[in-house]
């Protein structure tokens, strides 16, 4: 695995000397082919784990690298190693470098506390947890009210026969729907604060949507959870998790390192600065260094000071968060000309997708706007999405925010709320997935898991398009 990966840095390394000064792609003269590549990474994580589970287990890295290089090579012999290595770069410093930095910093401090005590799992307990994390995750974000809450909720629910259902809206409510407040709870909504989108613009105008979806979805988990509940042989004896005389817990410190991280988010978006740094075509400000630095030095702190009892109980271990580097690394190379080819809009292979969200007069068609975000956020990363739709709609935030309001909402809201359709819409999917399965919950399929989303989520989403896109 190691080699695989190896072998993509030394290929990166050599494109570096002859980086072209524009990271941008002209994508309307691109080829849909060039999204093989994509789709093979999103068919590999839909596909393998049914027909080769051990294969892909021991060896999703190397299958990863593959199909990064699979588009690298071509594209660098097609348009030359400058081109093909700036919009590397841009991919690595603009985006995945920053994201997977705040994602390890989350996963970290989060993963420092440790809730002592044993928790049952009855639906009203699990219901309130979920509120909880709902409420949590436009705070702390949607990975790190994940990763705080995951490992109690499973311990909580560690003996009962059925804990899949738990774990699946727990990804629907607190790894998504609940994020939708703040800029702070989704990338998405971080991106448009990044833009000129005011900081409490998404409370104001999305928490009628959300109160309903995360509403909805509640109240059908604590009807579901209590029909498994009561059911016969549900509850096993005995509890894998002894009985403890009182809650508390161990890591407390992280508690604070959390606020930190909620800081130096917030700083990166409201602090301007005129030092810039152009890499290889790509700008890289002063607030994003010290951002992504002091994140570094949060999530080196967090190692130091929390308790080696916080991480055991955890069952803490960075399998998860490499699952997420190797598949999001893979995801965020193969995506630069898919990107591209949205950016194009009316001039590039998707012109029928930027079309099918304008009306005939030309005014935007936001019920098609909240579904078309929606639909490329459950599979693309939903911030670069955000950010297409953004554009395509005109990209100034001052009409979006007052003329266009019901457009940028439909964006947010389909970016957000979609995310939750698929394991790969939005990062803490997968690193609840894998967290879930490292403690012996057998999760879903790719597909399994698109039958529950498909299922309760996509008729929720329908009368959210009837209530307020129509």
């Amino acid at each position: 695995m190691r080699l695989q990966w190896s072998r993509a840095l030394a290929l990166f390394t050599l494109l570096l000397p002859g980086l072209a000064a524009a990271a941008d792609l002209d994508g309307s003269q691109l080829s849909v082919l060039w999204g093989v590549p994509f789709a093979g990474v999103l068919l590999s994580i839909a596909i393998m784990p049914l027909l080769a589970p051990m294969f892909w287990h021991h060896h999703f890295g190397k299958v990863s690298a593959a199909w990064a290089l699979a588009f690298l090579v071509p594209f660098a012999i097609t348009f030359g190693a400058g081109a093909t290595g700036a919009a590397v770069v841009h991919a690595a410093l603009a985006e995945y470098i920053p994201f997977i930095i705040l994602l390890t910093a989350l996963f970290t401090v989060a993963g420092g506390i440790f809730v002592r005590g044993n928790l049952h799992g009855s639906p009203a307990l699990n219901t309130g947890i979920l509120a909880i994390g709902a409420v949590l995750a436009s705070f702390m974000g949607t990975t790190g009210a994940s990763m705080l809450l995951i490992r109690p909720l499973i311990r909580a629910n560690d003996n009962r026969k059925h804990q899949v259902h738990v774990v699946v809206f727990f990804i629907f409510i607190v790894s998504n729907a609940g994020g939708a407040l703040t800029p702070l709870g989704d990338p998405p909504l971080f991106l448009g604060f990044l833009k000129g989108v005011g900081f409490f613009w998404t409370l104001e105008h999305l928490w009628a949507k959300t109160g309903f979806i995360v509403g909805a979805l509640l109240l059908l988990f604590y009807l579901v959870d209590t029909w498994y509940y009561r059911t016969r042989e549900e509850v096993r004896a005995p509890d894998p998790t002894p009985d403890t005389p009182r809650l508390g817990f161990d890591g407390a410190a992280n508690f604070a390192l959390l606020g930190v991280v909620v800081v130096l988010v917030l700083m990166s978006g409201l602090w301007k600065s005129s030092v810039v740094f152009n890499v290889a075509g790509t700008d890289v400000g002063l607030p994003g260094i010290v951002r992504d630095v002091g994140l570094v030095i949060v999530t080196l702190v967090s190692l130091r000071i929390t308790p080696a009892s916080a991480h055991e109980g955890n069952q803490f271990n960075w399998g998860p968060m490499a699952e997420v580097a190797k598949l999001f690394a893979a995801i965020f190379l193969t995506i630069i000309p898919v990107i591209a080819m949205l950016k194009a809009g009316v001039d590039g292979p998707f012109s029928a997708v930027i079309r099918a969200v304008t009306h005939a007069d030309g005014s935007p068609n936001n019920a098609m706007y909240f579904w078309a975000t929606g639909a490329l956020s459950s599979f693309l990363d939903n911030a670069p999405t955000y950010l297409v739709f953004f554009n395509t709609a005109g990209g100034d935030p001052q009409v979006l925010m007052t003329t266009l309001a019901p457009t940028l909402i439909a964006i947010s809201a389909g970016a957000v709320f979609m995310g939750a359709n698929t394991y790969i819409g939005n990062a803490p999917n997968l690193m609840v997935k894998a967290i879930a399965e490292d403690r012996g919950v057998k999760m879903p399929s790719f597909f399994g898991y698109m039958a529950w989303s498909v299922g309760i989520l996509v008729p929720l989403f329908l009368v959210v398009t009837w209530i307020w896109f129509l």
